[in-house]
């Protein structure tokens, strides 16, 4: 059974999370003139973990670090997203918000519910 096609109230939560963390991404990247990897299961799995993060943390810290005390780094706000180094420089140590300059940066600034469910699925 296909969990996002009949979702619980647990997975209707996570979807719910990664939708909102789905569409402030692609705002994102267009208000910041960046871009989404041209691999998507990248965007995916940062957005999918951007998302947990908000909900057990209450803060999207980035995924893709590691953390001694998680709680106290999302309370701290340096790595929630998007970080400084985003914010100051458009450094994205997770690769979703890429200059088009990257080499890994594809042309999109917007990712489909279903194609955030298959990147997920590939990792």
């Amino acid at each position: 059974m296909d969990p996002l096609q009949y979702p619980t109230a647990e997975t209707a939560k996570d979807i719910n999370s990664m939708e909102v963390m789905r569409k402030f991404s692609e705002q994102y990247a267009k208000r910041t003139n960046t871009y989404f990897c041209v691999d998507k299961s990248v965007t995916a799995v940062v957005i999918k973990g951007l998302a947990e993060h908000k909900d057990t943390l209450g803060a999207p810290l980035c995924p893709c670090r590691h953390y001694d005390d998680k709680e106290a780094e999302a309370a701290q706000g340096y790595w929630n997203c998007p970080c400084v180094p985003m914010r100051e420089r458009k450094e994205c140590h997770c690769m979703l918000f890429l200059t088009e300059d990257n080499d890994f940066a594809g042309k999109d600034q917007k990712i489909s519910m279903e194609e955030i469910k298959e990147g997920v699925q590939e990792m």
